[in-house]
């Protein structure tokens, strides 16, 4: 058995995407693997009480025991609130519509 695992810790940028392959201790949590990857010096800006971070595209708690080969995400925060900016893209299309749709 292994007393080791492989993960990969990333996080996209607007621009780029930084990322850190680790060997952490079999049984190593999410939360282990985003403290030994040095995430919060690197972004010392980023709001680390509203972290939000998954696995392969699925939101999890930080107590999630990782197996081999583990993408870990951190998500980035979102800056726009997305029920305002799709209150506002219908009330564009509302305001440019110029033909009425038929109801068929």
């Amino acid at each position: 058995m292994d007393t080791e695992i492989s993960v990969e810790v990333v996080y996209a940028l607007a621009a780029s995407a930084w990322r850190v392959s680790l060997r952490l201790p079999a049984g190593s949590t999410l939360g282990q693997a985003l403290d030994a990857s040095g995430f919060a010096g690197r972004f010392p800006d980023y709001p680390q009480h509203a972290l939000a971070a998954g696995v392969y595209g699925q939101a999890c708690s930080v107590d999630r025991v990782l197996q081999e080969g583990d993408r870990v995400e951190i998500y980035r925060p979102l800056t726009f609130d997305p029920m305002v900016s799709r209150r506002r893209r219908a009330e564009h299309r509302k305001a440019f519509m110029t033909k009425r749709l038929s109801r068929i």
